[in-house]
């Protein structure tokens, strides 16, 4: 019986020195993969090609690809992703300061041009007086929007509103332009419905727009809507994140913007 106890006992310390083993094991494996959540294009095409690098440093990367801007986000706070790269500064402050997140920037990549679009229209004079204006419902990208009718002259906006500015702080609309206030990744497919409307680059690119070619206003190049890499706050100096936002910054990148955005859809920003 004693021999029995002995034996189980060892059993025992040694089950538990495996399952050590196996959970340090895990977690070491862990560290070395980023789950990271992007919007299409050209944020997880960016990620795509710096997968092989990063598995040349013992990284393993895995991307999820999200339509919307708030659930990587939402994903993010709750630990099931490891960074995710989709969003300007201004969107990622906003969203913190409204549900009291703790993301931040882990590094800034590249500026993908906003743009007034129209299929009826050629310039932003041929805009009849009450022409329907559709723009993005995020409060940053709102605010962006008409910030940059404003920078046309198009309309003005009450003193010191920013970058939070709605319709509701037009203080001055000569041409009395309504405006609807829509989803940001459903403004290309609502385009033909309206007579004009402001999309972000990277929805008006999959849609096949070019800002430096069909915008009839674009934004300009000293945009401060630089798109990151974001994290839960205390892991932007990890070495993996460190090592994903450096892969994102070399010349594989840089060739690839190069040839496949010509046209300055996709600026990228040197730190």
């Amino acid at each position: 019986m004693l021999f029995m106890k002995k034996i189980l006992s060892i059993s025992l310390v040694l089950l538990l020195a495996l399952s050590l083993f196996a959970a340090g094991t895990k977690e070491q494996a862990d560290s070395n993969t980023l789950v990271v959540g992007a919007t299409p294009e050209p944020h997880a095409v960016f990620l795509e090609l710096v997968v092989e690098d990063l598995a040349q440093q013992g990284i393993t990367l895995k991307i999820q690809e999200f339509t919307d801007y708030v659930t990587p986000n939402e994903a993010l706070e709750s630990g099931e992703l490891d960074a995710n790269f989709f969003q300007h500064i201004p969107y990622l402050e906003s969203f913190n300061k409204e549900r009291g997140y703790h993301l931040v920037n882990a590094g800034g990549i590249h500026v993908e041009p906003f743009a007034l679009y129209s299929e009826q229209y050629n310039s932003i004079e041929e805009l009849p007086k009450g022409a329907t204006i559709a723009i993005p419902n995020d409060p940053t990208n709102e605010g962006r929007a008409l910030l940059l009718l404003q920078s046309a002259g198009l309309l003005t906006l009450d003193a010191n509103v920013g970058l939070e500015a709605t319709p509701l702080d037009i203080a001055s609309n000569p041409k009395g332009f309504s405006f609807r206030e829509i989803e940001a990744a459903s403004l290309p497919r609502v385009l033909s419905d309206v007579d004009a409307a402001i999309i972000n680059g990277n929805y008006a690119i999959p849609a096949g727009l070019i800002a430096t070619r069909d915008g009839l206003l674009v934004e300009g190049a000293d945009s401060p809507y630089v798109n990151v890499v974001a994290v839960k706050q205390g892991r932007e100096n990890d070495k993996a994140i460190v090592a994903l936002v450096d892969a994102l910054r070399r010349e594989k990148i840089a060739s690839y913007v190069a040839e496949r955005y010509p046209n300055g859809e996709v600026v990228l920003v040197t730190e």
